[in-house]
């Protein structure tokens, strides 16, 4: 069931013990939406714990270092920035039916959750999250402004993708206005920083690049003996998306990802008019109209026919 933010509200003042599930592969939209939902029950005297399939990448130690929350038996599911449950990873056997209240801002949300609520609009979770916390009248931390602040700066590829709303740079600038958040640092550390293993995979990323449909479908494939060969992590990957659609003919443009148990994550981009959610809903994923996403299961080449043929179609 979808609601507005009165009846999140009602729910949030009257829930207990809450358990706050983020995304497989956490980002920094999901991150920063969970811990600053946990910030904000913590203002309302409720205790919660954030939770992921993987951990937490070490960039965002500056989030995460205060900690998750202690264990214990919750009362209240809740997740953020989660649009199918199967993005849970392994709690969504434990707790994927349970779900009580979803917090998402993506268009292909399933609606799993018995009360959901949803904006496709926003450029990220994060400023639902701002805006709930808002509608309430709850104070807001420095730490949860630097969350809000980190999940809308990441999902919107600090503020230069199309899906960047008036909103998100209204609610960064209130963040830098009034909670000293030291902007510039966290944007050091979200798109600057790198490792040499990532150096050198930026090098490369023109030689890995594969064009098919006449140029109009670009494909990055990086796979698990790739990273092992230059030392980096699958989180590293975050960013190189985009770098798929920079050609000037390219229309659709694909990241393929091996993960350690063989299945191929897939980040789509769309540079013009192309629904690349729609693309991955048919193929099991889904997320926004210009950036979306899916898994895809078999050995690389099987997985980039696959791709192509539903790109193909859906160029008509």
């Amino acid at each position: 069931m979808f609601i507005g933010f009165s009846e999140a509200e009602t729910f949030l003042r009257n829930c207990k013990d809450a358990v706050i599930i983020t995304h497989r592969n956490p980002d920094g939209d999901c991150i920063g939406a969970g811990f600053g939902l946990k910030d904000i029950l913590e203002q309302l005297g409720i205790r919660s714990r954030v939770v992921c399939h993987d951990e937490f990448p070490k960039r965002y130690d500056f989030l995460t270092e205060t900690g998750a929350g202690e264990e214990f038996e919750p009362q209240t599911v809740i997740a953020v920035d989660i649009a199918d449950t199967k993005l849970m990873g392994r709690y969504e056997d434990i707790y994927g039916s349970k779900v009580q209240l979803c917090i998402d801002h993506h268009i292909s949300n399933k609606n799993y959750a018995e009360k959901t609520l949803l904006h496709g609009e926003a450029t990220a979770a994060c400023e639902i999250i701002y805006t709930l916390a808002e509608f309430m009248g709850v104070k807001i931390t420095r730490h949860c402004a630097m969350c809000l602040y980190t999940g809308i700066a990441t999902d919107s590829g600090c503020f230069k993708y199309d899906c960047t709303t008036p909103r998100a740079h209204e609610i960064a600038a209130e963040m830098m206005r009034r909670y000293d958040i030291n902007f510039a640092r966290i944007n050091r550390y979200m798109f600057d920083v790198k490792s040499e293993g990532r150096m050198k995979l930026e090098s490369r990323i023109n030689e890995l690049m594969e064009l098919y449909l006449g140029g109009k479908l670009a494909i990055i494939a990086v796979t698990q003996d790739m990273m092992k060969d230059m030392g980096i992590e699958m989180e590293e990957l975050e960013g190189f998306a985009p770098l798929t659609i920079q050609l000037e003919n390219t229309e659709v443009g694909i990241l393929m990802r091996e993960r350690p148990d063989g299945v191929y994550k897939c980040s789509f981009r769309s540079a013009y008019d192309v629904n690349v959610s729609a693309i991955c809903q048919e193929l099991g994923g889904g997320g926004h109209a210009k950036a979306a996403g899916c898994t895809v299961e078999g050995d690389l080449e099987s997985a980039k026919k696959l791709l192509t043929a539903a790109v193909e179609r859906a160029l008509g």
